[in-house]
């Protein structure tokens, strides 16, 4: 019989994390920096009655003020007992699990975190609780909120009175469900475009960062009489510091770039925040030179606190303190000395606040810097007015659901998509479309808000949504339709090009799928989903002679040289939110012909002319984009672009977090099968294959498309595998937090007898009982979700992911990748 089937996947190479600089950083100069002047100004008054509450109270209670756990590892009782400060609800955290959340629902349960912040029973000093929310594109985790274009468009808008104006309206919708903060905006100066978190960044450009700092800090902060007023909120500039320049694009990697870069590029938009008003700071997850900014003392305090003259506090990022050397989550005095002021602990929140009080007490943490975080929050605070406000479902606006996607918030939004677009190619005057005439809209991302919304909506990677999740928005579909309609024309939609009557002119809409922070790295700047039927539904219009528009979707710069050759008029649209009429706006002209809008919109980031071309940014010694910073055409200044270069070089298969796809593996990964007799089997040439004495049968089965999943059965003679291989362990240290789960699209063809075994980890992998979840009915696709946390300290560095049996097996494997953790994933148990 069969002693062992073996399924490994030995996943490493050229996504590791470049290994961190081995000399210590280099020696910061804080009088080097520039000095901001910040137009709030210490109050003496405020200042001595902080004074007052710091002589009151108890190292239990200031240690309190300095941790901000997530809702979902909290309950009120903790609150009142362990004198808590602020809560937030992480991306996708919504009151019962439930994304569709009343306004009602969300400030039943912010009432009663707050409620025991104040209760006379606490004893010691009465300091009411904070609520802090990511409303980086709109109130973006909230049901009916109005979704403005993620940064990436907006630097393409260059107009900060619009920044402006989009914060103002973001602080409304936060109000309404009676919360204190936001973390907005992120004024990361991205570098290098592989980067994940890209769309979240105005501009390659400091200068367009530093311009748009100040005016969203003064949106959502407000300023002069209304700086924190009840129609304002707690502003947060993020991440400090240098997040868009690590190495390769890595998420929370290492930025390499000497002092004068890291002021100039990286801190630019830093001292503007400072001088727009900022009040919250969050240090980034990222190093400089192998130094873990949570741990950096000379930047936190020397630099943002002392030389630019920050008086506001300095939040930490989720769980980044437990990178540092000798930290945990629980336990890391070495970030808190060296200048954060509130942790950000989602879960090990009770492991951390004992740790404080005992290093406290036995001067690892001096009593001098805990007062002095402590009095940053209440200075904050203060400021914002929290210690004089009723619970937050009695505050002013708290409650008003109008004000969720209401009308003067998303004709903000409108206008925005209508600045953001860049119009990179209108050969022949193909734009703008007569709306009398017969139209045909194409493409997945035609009729997909979730698409367009990109991720940070509704939940961290934003990529579980369907239209009926935005009651109020508008597909793009749906704003070209209502415009041709209103021309007197017909519009058709059909995903994939089909028509009956030939059309007058087409609109195919693609572009990425949503993602989030490291989810989205890559290995290049190319489009990986949907990219081979997003250029053959274009080159089937063009055969066919319809003019066509191509619109994409995309949260970076992309290599797209063939799909632009293949359209008539290419548009990037970014990652427009929820309001797809701003589209039409502009690409559909008005009843008499002309346009309606005109294009406004210059590149925020360079174009590459080749998917490997990366990084690339102005200023270069050898720049050669393809489409340069700044470059947009407009009907009033029409060029014609002409056939483009298409590259010539290979393109990794797939993003960051995907292993095995579409029937071979990913991201440069080799696929091979194979037994004791034939060991080193390559999957890939043969598609149908019996070997071994008993049998090993391969076959390339369709699942979605057509040989997108390889079946393997084995008899049970032999040990036997399947495996994706390369050299060296792949960095997972940040999957590894918890927020992540390894996930296998699998068909169980034969159940195994006996049981079946996960393991994962590098030399050392631990292995985990999983027969259970292979239990009942075969022959249908199922998802095995194991979250990455099961397997402790060995996920963090992988080589190795092995899925085993002592018995025979049929099994058909379509996908293995990283995805995002759910609340009811559970370490399995057998």
């Amino acid at each position: 019989m069969l002693k062992t089937a073996i399924l490994s996947l030995a996943l490493a190479g050229s996504l590791a994390a470049p290994a961190f600089a081995a000399a210590p950083a280099p020696v910061v100069h804080p009088d080097l920096w520039p000095q901001a002047h910040s137009p709030v100004r210490r109050d003496p008054a405020m200042e001595a009655r902080i004074d007052a509450m710091l002589a009151k109270m108890s190292v239990e209670e200031k240690v309190g003020q300095t941790l901000q756990p997530e809702m979902k590892s909290i309950v009120p009782d903790d609150v009142r007992r362990y004198h808590i400060g602020s809560i937030e609800n992480g991306g996708g955290s919504v009151p019962g699990g439930n994304k569709h959340a009343s306004v009602g629902d969300w400030l039943k349960m912010i009432d009663g975190y707050y409620d025991a912040s104040v209760d006379p029973a606490n004893g010691g000093v009465r300091i009411p609780m904070m609520w802090a929310s990511d409303a980086v594109h709109g109130h973006n985790n909230v049901y009916r909120a109005t979704l403005f274009p993620h940064n990436i468009g907006l630097g393409a808008a260059r107009d900060p009175d619009l920044v402006r104006r989009i914060g103002a309206a973001t602080a409304q919708e936060v109000r309404a469900l009676g919360m204190d903060w936001s973390f907005a905006p992120t004024l990361a100066v991205v570098q290098d475009d592989r980067w994940g978190r890209t769309y979240e960044s105005y501009s390659e450009d400091p200068k367009i960062v530093a311009a748009y700092a100040a005016a969203m800090v003064r949106g959502l902060q407000g300023e002069g009489a209304s700086f924190l007023d009840k129609d304002h909120v707690i502003s947060t500039a993020k991440h400090f510091l240098g997040d868009g320049g690590t190495d390769g694009g890595r998420d929370q990697g290492d930025n390499l770039a000497d002092e004068a870069t890291l002021r100039d590029v990286h801190g630019a938009g830093y001292p503007a925040a400072v001088d727009g008003g900022v009040q919250a700071v969050m240090a980034s997850f990222s190093s400089w030179h192998g130094v873990k900014m949570h741990a950096n003392k000379d930047l936190m305090t020397g630099v943002l606190k002392d030389r630019i003259g920050f008086d506001g506090l300095i939040i930490g990022d989720w769980n980044a303190h437990g990178q540092i050397p000798g930290c945990t989550k629980g336990d890391c005095p070495t970030a808190f000395n060296a200048g954060i002021d509130v942790f950000n602990v989602p879960e090990d929140w009770k492991a951390l606040y004992a740790a404080m009080v005992r290093e406290v007490n036995d001067g690892t943490i001096p009593m001098a810097r805990l007062d002095d975080a402590v009095r940053r929050v209440l200075r904050v605070k203060l400021r914002a007015g929290v210690f004089d406000q009723p619970k937050p479902s009695a505050r002013p606006h708290a409650g008003d659901e109008a004000l969720l996607g209401a009308p003067e918030h998303r004709a903000v939004a409108r206008e925005a998509v209508r600045k953001s677009l860049v119009l990179l190619k209108n050969d022949g005057g193909v734009l703008p479309l007569d709306p009398r005439k017969r139209i045909l809209v194409a493409g997945d991302g035609a009729d997909s808000i979730m698409k367009q919304t990109g991720g940070w909506t509704l939940s961290w990677q934003g990529n579980d949504n369907v239209n009926a999740d935005f009651p109020g928005a508008t597909s793009i579909w749906g704003g070209i339709e209502a415009a041709v309609k209103a021309g007197g024309g017909t519009a058709l939609l059909s995903p994939d090009g089909a028509y009956d009557a030939k059309p007058d002119a087409a609109i195919v809409v693609f572009g990425e799928n949503p993602y989030a922070e490291f989810q989205g790295d890559q290995a290049d700047v190319a489009l990986h989903a949907g990219s081979a039927e997003s250029l053959a539904l274009l080159k089937r219009l063009k055969a066919a002679g319809v003019p066509t528009v191509a619109v994409l979707i995309s949260g970076r710069p992309l290599y797209l040289n063939p799909q632009i050759n293949a359209a008539d008029a290419f548009v990037a649209a970014w990652l427009p939110g929820s309001e797809g009429q701003g589209v039409a706006d502009v690409l559909i002209a008005g009843p008499d012909g002309k346009p309606r809008h005109d294009f406004t919109g210059k590149l925020s980031f360079s174009w590459p002319k080749r998917p490997d071309q990366t990084p690339l940014n102005v200023g270069q010694k050898a720049y050669d984009p393809q489409f340069a910073f700044g470059y947009g055409l407009t009907y009033a200044a029409p060029h014609a672009v002409g056939p483009l270069p298409e590259a010539e070089v290979a393109i990794e298969t797939g993003p960051r977090g995907v292993f095995f796809r579409d029937g071979a593996g990913a991201n440069g990964f080799a696929v091979s099968i194979g037994d004791a007799q034939a060991p080193t089997i390559a999957a890939v040439a043969a598609r149908v294959a019996t070997y071994g004495a008993e049998g090993l049968v391969l076959r390339k089965v369709d699942r979605r498309r057509q040989e997108d999943a390889w079946s393997a059965r084995w008899s049970g003679g032999e040990k036997a595998w399947l495996s994706l291989t390369r050299p060296t362990p792949l960095d997972l240290s940040r999957e590894a937090n918890g927020a992540m789960a390894l996930t296998f699209e699998l068909r169980i063809d034969t159940p195994p007898a006996g049981p079946v075994w996960l393991s994962a980890g590098g030399d050392k992998p631990v292995t985990l009982p999983i027969g259970a979840a292979l239990s009942g009915p075969v022959g249908g696709w199922r998802t095995l979700r194991v979250p990455l946390r099961c397997f402790g300290a060995a996920a963090e560095a992988v080589k190795v992911v092995r899925l085993e049996t002592a018995s025979a097996l049929a099994i058909t494997v379509s996908d293995v990748a990283l995805t995002e953790a759910r609340a009811d994933d559970a370490c399995p148990a057998g």
